[in-house]
C-alpha cells in the first residue's frame, strides 16, 4: 500500500502542538491543529504521542488514468482566461442511461463555445464503462472531458472538481435528470449578461424565513435549484469552493445561491433569476433511490448549514 510522505512543516507543527499540550497551552494547541487540518492532515492524539493521516484519499494511477482522491489535487484551470461562453458540469455516479440522455440533449442543441466536464465520482461499473466509452470516442461535440475520483467524494466536492476544470465564462451545473430539448445554454448566459444577476436557472424557489422554500414562477427568486444552475466562473473562483460537507445534493443549491447573492449585510444583494429553458425534467434518481427517512435525514442535516450561515439574513429574501 502506498504511504504518503508527511511534509516536514506538518511534522514540525504536530511536534509543536504536542509540546503545547504538555505545557497545557490549549489555545496554541488548537491553533496548530487548525493549521495542520487546513494543510490536509488529521492529527490523532495517542497519549503523549500522536499520529498523522491525510484527510483526503490518495490519488491513484489506474491504467494511465488518474483517479483523484480530493478536489484539491485536481489541476485547476480557474486562473486561466475563459475560453468559450459556457461549460456544462455533470456528475456521473450510478445511472449511465440518465447521463447518456443528458449528454445527447446537450450535444444536439448546445451552441458553439460550449464545453462539457463530466465528473465520474467513483462510479458504478456500468457507469464507468459508459465514461470509458466517452473518453475513447474519436471526437465529441461539444468538447468533453471526463475526470475520475478514486473514492466517492460526495456532491459538493465532486462539483468542485468540475468547476476546477471549467473554462467557459459561465458555468452551468446540470443534473442528469435534465434533458435539453433545445438550446438551454444561451438564455442562461444572456441572463448573466446583467451584472446585477448572480445566479440563473430554470427552477426558482422563494421563502418567507430561509427555512422552508416553495416553487416560484420565472423572474426574481431567492434561490435557483440545482437541476440547472448557472453562474459566472469568476464568481466561483472568488466565492468558492462548495462546502464539501454537502455530500448529499439536497440544499447545496440554496446555500450556493445565497453565497453568490450575498454582498454583505447593509448592501443590496445580487439577484437570482429563474429563466425558462427548453428542457424536460425527468425522475431525480438521487432522491427516489433513497428511503424516505434517509433522504429526510440527509436533507435536514444540509438545511442546518443554510441556517447557520444565513438564518438571520432576511435581507436576502425577495419578499423583503
Amino acid at each position: 500500500m502506498t504511504r504518503q510522505r508527511i511534509p516536514d512543516e506538518i511534522l514540525s507543527a504536530a511536534h509543536a502542538r504536542s509540546q503545547a499540550r504538555a505545557d497545557r497551552d490549549w489555545a496554541r494547541a488548537d491553533e496548530l491543529r487548525a493549521e495542520i487540518e487546513a494543510a490536509g492532515w488529521k492529527v490523532v492524539d495517542r497519549g503523549t504521542d500522536f499520529a498523522l493521516t491525510p484527510i483526503a484519499a490518495l490519488d491513484v494511477e489506474d491504467g494511465g488514468r488518474t483517479r483523484y482522491g480530493s478536489a484539491k489535487s485536481v489541476p485547476s484551470l480557474l486562473d486561466a482566461p475563459s475560453t468559450g461562453a459556457a461549460t456544462v458540469v455533470l456528475l456521473a455516479t450510478d445511472w449511465p442511461d440518465d447521463l447518456a440522455r443528458a449528454l445527447a440533449g446537450i450535444g444536439a442543441h448546445a451552441p458553439d463555445g460550449t464545453s462539457v466536464v463530466v465528473v465520474g465520482d467513483a462510479p458504478t461499473e456500468a457507469q464507468a464503462q459508459a465514461l470509458t466509452a466517452l473518453e475513447e470516442s474519436a471526437a465529441s461535440t461539444p468538447p468533453l472531458e471526463v475526470v475520475w475520483t478514486g473514492t466517492r467524494l460526495g456532491h459538493g466536492e465532486a462539483l468542485d472538481i468540475g468547476l476546477r476544470r471549467s473554462t467557459g465564462e459561465v458555468v452551468i451545473v446540470a443534473d442528469t435528470s435534465i434533458e435539453a430539448t433545445g438550446d438551454l445554454v444561451t438564455p442562461l448566459v444572456r441572463a448573466l449578461d446583467d451584472p446585477s444577476v448572480a445566479v440563473a436557472g430554470a427552477f426558482g424557489i422563494v421563502s418567507d424565513d430561509l427555512r422552508k422554500f416553495r416553487d416560484a414562477p420565472a423572474g426574481d427568486v431567492d434561490a435557483i435549484e440545482g437541476y440547472v444552475q448557472a453562474f459566472r466562473r469568476a464568481d466561483y473562483r472568488d466565492r468558492g469552493p462548495f462546502d464539501a460537507r454537502f455530500r448529499f445534493y439536497r440544499n447545496l443549491d440554496i446555500w450556493w445561491s445565497l453565497v453568490l447573492r450575498d454582498e454583505g449585510e447593509g448592501s443590496p444583494p445580487r439577484r437570482a433569476v429563474a429563466v425558462p429553458i427548453p428542457a424536460i425534467r425527468h425522475e431525480h434518481r438521487g432522491w427516489t433511490s433513497l428511503p424516505d427517512e434517509e433522504r429526510d435525514r440527509l436533507s435536514k442535516r444540509n438545511s442546518y448549514r443554510i441556517i447557520d450561515r444565513f438564518g438571520s439574513r432576511r435581507d436576502l429574501l425577495v419578499s423583503r
